[in-house]
């Protein structure tokens, strides 16, 4: 997956951007949390959003798989170089490629024009919860947007919390009954099921489900948001 093409934008200006690359996708990232948060998606991207700021990345040819997902507690001198509490992804602002997020972080995960020309979609709880996420498409006739706003750093587990967020049982136990590293049978766990039930459309365990994952027409813009207001209704 090639690099992506990123540029820190205003929400009212993103309009125009999504004429100027209709060829291609495109990926809206807003940041909805009272707070600062360092967006972070595969393949070289990192941008730092304070309340409300938004950022449009386009994944070039070939880039057809990524992760999207919010760092937090982030502080980083003006190489780029620093540190993150959630999400950290080797100490950089603009994460490299083949880097993933330092659990415990909330993923939203793609993989652009796969069969029959479709795109797959979805959020991943498997390395843990940080921020709530929500993940639609905005165009191509695709209506089935899926969030993740339960309280889960709240309510999470005490075996499972984590400064800023709630971890995932693999990192914390390091087991194949968490971790599903082996052959064999690898199903549901309490704490996979903790996750389930407070965000049903999430994957919650290594193996994940068929309830988990949705699709949309290749072509289909997104958009990510932080924080998403919990009454709002997925688009």
């Amino acid at each position: 997956m090639g690099s992506f093409k990123s540029i820190s934008i205003s929400i009212f200006c993103l309009a125009s951007l999504f004429f100027r690359y209709s060829g291609a996708t495109t990926f809206e990232i807003i940041n909805n949390c009272p707070f600062t948060v360092w967006a972070a998606a595969t393949r070289g991207g990192g941008m730092q959003l304070d309340n409300g700021q938004a950022w449009a990345i386009f994944p070039g040819a070939g880039s057809k798989q990524g992760r999207i997902w919010a760092r937090t507690g982030c502080i980083f001198d003006s190489s780029g170089s620093g540190r993150c509490q959630t999400g950290d992804c080797n100490g950089l602002l603009q994460c490299q490629a083949q880097t993933y997020g330092e659990p415990p972080n909330t993923l939203a995960e793609f993989a652009i024009n796969q069969f029959n020309n479709l795109d797959y979609f979805d959020i991943s709880l498997v390395d843990g919860f940080n921020v709530p996420m929500e993940f639609s498409p905005i165009s191509g006739g695709c209506s089935r947007g899926i969030r993740c706003t339960a309280d889960i750093n709240g309510q999470c587990p005490s075996a499972l919390k984590a400064p800023g967020g709630c971890d995932n049982p693999c990192t914390v136990f390091k087991t194949n009954q968490y971790c599903c590293t082996s052959a064999g049978s690898c199903g549901p766990t309490t704490y996979s099921k903790f996750f389930k039930d407070m965000c049903p459309d999430a994957y919650s365990n290594p193996l994940g489900d068929q309830t988990s994952t949705f699709t949309c027409p290749t072509g289909t813009n997104y958009r990510v948001v932080f924080c998403p207001q919990r009454n709002e209704i997925p688009i």
